[in-house]
């Protein structure tokens, strides 16, 4: 019996409606610029903030304000100037965070200065970011991200300036610890009470930060922490941290990075492994989920919870740690009452704008960081008041928190099903 061969019928089957269509490149481009694309979306959202931050730029000028009022008889003036603010404003923001095209010629340490500036704005809010996102994941707003960080800055404190009996590398790894256990501890209180006594964790997180400000407060005054040189000044200053304990410098002396910056991209690392890979990130992703499907499932909603806030405060702690050894310190590596830096609501910011993801927090931070960085050369070169960069950051959250704004004024129009598209049903 011979063996027939395949028909050119048999040959040109359909592909089953069960199989992916291939789609043209064409229609792959098309769908970039789409409403469903979010990634679009956030790039317009920053690009909108920074056209109305331009607005602000000119209208916060006096001599552009005053050419308005002439604007319908001498137009080029208002326009010429309106202009100069923009471009100036701008230019120097990139140059206080990128890089200075004019340094191209200069010494390695001139050029990647700017650069080196927004990395180390950024670490710590790459730590609170993902503190954020993993409360979040679970279902739960962490907004004592203040008092965590405190509580981290006061056991970095402790360790740096108490264990000087350590050795180098030994002692900067306890106080790093030190820092994570402060934050850990206060996040933990938040879980327990959240699942165990149903306390709402926006209330609790809320007055714990309270709690923790004066709780520095009136320890920046006792024997144990107070700087004793500083005591005829009556500042409330810790004690300086050991040298052994200070984070290193990541690119040399002469740039503003540190270590820190190594150990948050660590913690995005291990985070997104954490939600990608272990049982316990995929519990909490299913109890932020759906809590009582969880629970059906034999999860347990509370471990769940009390692990997540444990987690988020660890990582919240570190920003306390990176507060207190950093280069960003600008108390000799001692702790104030300022040491939160406003860092833990700023958090939740790049956090949303990150949509949660652990390298989309990265992004954000490293957006926030560069408007903090290039913030300060605006306001030093071109008198550029730095309460527009707050603005600024306010805006792109805001036009982020709100797709559909932004969907309506770029005309972003919906993804066109196809038959192909729909798996093949007409």
């Amino acid at each position: 019996m011979t063996q027939q061969s395949e028909s050119p019928a048999a040959a040109e089957q359909p592909l089953s409606p069960h199989e992916p269509v291939p789609r043209p490149y064409g229609e792959v481009l098309r769908n970039l610029f789409t409403a469903e694309n979010g990634t679009l979306v956030t790039i317009l959202a920053i690009i909108s903030a920074l056209i109305l931050g331009a607005a602000m730029i000119v209208f916060s000028d006096t001599t552009a304000m005053s050419q308005l009022g002439y604007f319908f008889s001498a137009p080029g003036d208002f326009l010429s100037t309106a202009w100069h603010d923009i471009s100036n404003g701008y230019r120097d923001l990139f140059e206080g965070s990128v890089f200075d095209p004019a340094d191209l010629s200069g010494t390695p340490s001139q050029f990647f200065a700017p650069i080196t500036n927004t990395l180390e704005y950024a670490t710590p809010l790459i730590f609170g970011g993902l503190s954020i996102t993993v409360a979040f994941r679970a279902g739960m707003f962490n907004i004592g991200g203040t008092g965590q960080i405190i509580f981290g800055a006061v056991f970095t404190s402790y360790a740096a300036f108490e264990f000087t009996a350590l050795p180098g590398a030994l002692h900067l790894i306890v106080a790093i610890a030190a820092g994570m256990l402060g934050g850990l501890l206060l996040g933990a209180l938040v879980g327990w009470l959240k699942a165990k006594r149903g306390a709402h964790e926006v209330i609790v997180t809320i007055m714990l930060n309270y709690v923790a400000g004066f709780f520095l407060s009136w320890l920046l005054y006792t024997s144990l922490f107070h700087d004793p040189s500083q005591r005829e000044n009556g500042v409330q200053i810790s004690k300086p941290a050991d040298p052994d304990a200070v984070l290193p410098h990541l690119f040399g002396s002469s740039l503003n990075t540190d270590a820190g910056l190594l150990l948050a991209i660590a913690a995005t690392f291990v985070v997104a492994w954490f939600f990608q890979r272990s049982k316990l990130g995929f519990e909490i992703k299913a109890v932020g989920l759906n809590p009582s499907a969880a629970r059906t499932a034999g999860i347990s909603v509370a471990r769940v919870q009390i692990y997540a806030m444990v987690i988020s405060g660890a990582l919240m702690g570190l920003v306390g740690m990176t507060q207190t050894l950093g280069l960003l310190n600008p108390n000799a590596y001692a702790v104030t009452t300022s040491v939160d830096a406003s860092i833990g609501f700023n958090a939740i910011t790049v956090a949303l704008l990150g949509r949660t993801k652990p390298w989309g927090v990265v992004g954000a931070a490293l957006l926030f960081g560069a408007l903090e960085a290039g913030g300060s050369v605006m306001q030093t070169h071109d008198q550029i008041s730095s309460n527009i960069i707050i603005v600024i950051q306010a805006l792109i959250v805001i036009f982020v928190a709100a797709p559909k704004l932004i969907k309506e004024i770029f005309r972003l129009r919906a993804t066109r099903v196809t038959p192909a598209t729909a798996g093949g049903k007409a």
